[in-house]
């Protein structure tokens, strides 16, 4: 019988403590959840204070970890300075012992300072995960794991390496005659530019795929016997931005008269989509060439 009271004594207190465990838990994921939402969605960072986290916060990071309540504040501040419109949402969140693991999501608008880098107008859309040491019911550690190169590449710090293939894909679709490949990569609003001097600037911009094709793309298959491009070397640049130097070698159909002229191409990139294009090239050849 007291064999049995025993047993008995220990399971109550084994799922009392599961209980107690669980319970603790509950309350720092509604703790957590609390907070992070107050200090991103409703924008107060007086609530990275010592009510919420531990006076030996630590967040780590690389180089070097971030610590205590002041510094870890600082470091968020640039967020509610550097973003406008901002959406933080916990996507998913559960804990073990005095962990919690987070799965997140931001977004934002570049409309101010952030860790240095001016405004950029960019929008930003970012998941990750932070996993969090609770202690006493303060928040004590955090460290995050997300893509910084996605980040970068939305503020525009860090240029999409897939912009060299897109533009790439470009110059072949228009050299093999195949027009609608060509215009593909084309954002709908798109805007083009030919350089100041160039006979085919009188449309300039040209805004859509639709307005390049006539004003640009058909003039210049219309007006010349052939029309090549040569020795085409693409230029990875920051700000989503690819710089091409080439050559135009072609034959004006009205005069007879061909030309090889130096050219540069400063194309704009956002989502995989070319949004933006200036043409440089030595317009006083292409004038020779197109007139008697």
């Amino acid at each position: 019988m007291k064999k049995q009271t025993l047993l008995f004594v220990l399971a109550f207190i084994s799922i009392s403590t599961v209980f107690a465990q669980k319970s603790n838990i509950d309350k720092d994921i509604k703790m957590y959840t609390q907070v992070w939402n107050n200090i991103v969605n409703k924008g107060d960072i007086n609530q990275i204070n010592d009510k919420n986290f531990d006076t030996n916060l630590v967040m780590v990071t690389s180089p070097e970890n971030i610590v205590g309540i002041e510094a870890f504040k600082a470091y968020y501040q640039n967020f509610l300075t550097g973003f406008s419109d901002v959406t933080f949402t916990v996507k998913n969140i559960f804990g073990q012992g005095d962990q919690l693991v987070k799965h997140w999501q931001f977004k934002g608008k570049h409309t101010g300072n952030f860790f240095g880098i001016p405004p950029t107008g960019n929008l930003v859309e970012v998941e990750g995960v932070t996993i969090a040491k609770m202690k006493n019911g303060k928040i004590l550690q955090e460290q995050d794991f997300m893509d910084s190169s996605v980040f970068m590449q939305q503020l525009g710090v860090v240029s999409n390496p897939e912009n060299l293939e897109i533009v790439e894909g470009l110059y072949k679709a228009f050299s093999a005659g195949d027009i609608p490949g060509a215009l593909a990569p084309m954002d709908p609003k798109i805007v083009w530019n030919e350089a100041e001097g160039n006979s085919l600037a009188d449309g300039n911009p040209y805004i859509g795929p639709d307005a390049v094709l006539n004003g640009v793309f058909a003039r210049v298959g219309g007006n010349h016997e052939y029309f090549k491009l040569e020795n085409i070397q693409l230029h990875e640049m920051s700000n989503n931005q690819v710089l091409s130097t080439l050559r135009y070698d072609a034959k004006v159909k009205k005069t007879g008269k061909a030309y090889n002229a130096q050219v540069a191409h400063l194309w704009t990139l956002k989502d995989g989509k070319i949004i933006a294009f200036q043409q440089y090239v030595d317009t006083k050849k292409l004038d020779e060439a197109e007139n008697k």
